[in-house]
């Protein structure tokens, strides 16, 4: 028998992608599925856009806000499913992405393969969406994903995993804990309870950027979300030295901490400590973030302050004109 598929959707203030979502997930090919979505407190309205796709096939979940992670426990406490597809509020599924991916089971039955696939990134125009192709976008060990993720500062967007319910319960709860990083946290331990990871080259999500009203948009924004990143990050360190701790695994880490210290230097000096503190741990040694010829011009001009700051600030004023320009067009063919 086909195993059944839950596409579970955590969602706050999502009214402008919700229905998009939604209907992403119903037009999935693949037939024996089950959607959850969890409402978390939102003030917009999103439960009642939501609640207008409610069926025996979807089924609608409220609760008082309570962050990402505990609306994401939420919906999977309530899911059968043999498999899971986590579905980010406004993100998007190819048609075909689950049956793609289920497809490889078939030779490859263990329930503790973990099946991953490439992702594109896209404001409003899926059509124009770019393809992320990475090195962790082949068949892995968990070991070799871990090198390749620490050492080469890479990801997988969260919906590109298709997590049988051995991996998930093997994986525990989401932390709940509010940092932008839970995603990779939880998946650090998917990988870590996992056999292997099929690579399906046929499959495709899509992860909407630039949208201000995502879970992760706190990111950078108080000592608190730092914070809460700090411990994400260290709790990924940890599930990779489980599986390995040697010097060639505890100097990938020291680099993943070297890659994500741009975040919090120099501004947040206590956590920039604390970072220094666990690289020496690890019998390492963090350097101050470069800075590209650009921000180094601004560095001397205006000081060091404004150079990081002008780091973050640029790159998102060209990705709000890019997103701007998209919805423009966007827009023109919708109204054609």
């Amino acid at each position: 028998m086909n195993p059944l598929v839950s596409i579970l959707i955590p969602a706050y203030n999502a009214e402008k992608w919700i229905g998009q979502t939604l209907r992403s997930a119903i037009s999935q090919d693949y037939p024996r599925k089950e959607i959850i979505l969890v409402n978390d407190g939102s003030t917009d309205k999103t439960l009642a856009v939501a609640r207008t796709f409610a069926s025996a096939l979807v089924k609608i979940i409220h609760q008082s806000n309570a962050g990402g992670p505990a609306a994401r426990n939420a919906s999977l406490a309530h899911a059968q499913g043999d498999y899971i597809q986590w579905l980010d509020h406004d993100d998007l599924l190819a048609p075909n992405k689950i049956s793609v991916q289920l497809r490889e089971r078939e030779r490859d039955p263990s329930d503790r393969v973990l099946f991953s696939c490439p992702f594109a990134t896209f404001y409003y125009r899926t059509e124009k969406a770019k393809l992320f192709h990475g090195p962790l976008c082949r068949d892995l060990t968990p070991l070799e994903y871990f090198f390749i993720k620490f050492s080469g500062n890479t990801y997988f967007q969260s919906s590109s995993w298709l997590v049988s319910r051995k991996l998930t319960e093997l994986a525990g709860p989401w932390w709940d804990l509010r940092s932008p990083d839970d995603d990779g946290e939880y998946f650090s331990r998917v990988v870590a309870a996992a056999e292997r990871i099929r690579f399906v080259q046929e499959a495709r999500c899509y992860w909407r950027v630039g949208n201000q009203g995502s879970f992760s948009e706190a990111w950078k924004k108080s000592a608190v979300v730092q914070d809460a990143t700090f411990q994400s990050m260290r709790r990924c360190i940890e599930h990779f030295r489980k599986l390995e701790d040697s010097e060639q695994s505890r100097a990938a880490c020291v680099k993943f901490l070297q890659d994500r210290l741009v975040y919090f230097y120099p501004v947040n000096k206590e956590l920039v400590s604390r970072m220094h503190e666990l690289a020496r741990e690890l019998g390492g040694v963090l350097s101050p973030p470069p800075l590209a010829w650009k921000y180094k011009l601004i560095e001397s001009l205006l000081g060091p302050n404004v150079a990081r700051r002008a780091q973050f600030s640029l790159p998102m004023l060209r990705s709000l004109a890019g997103r701007k320009w998209d919805k423009f067009m966007y827009d023109r063919s919708c109204q054609k």
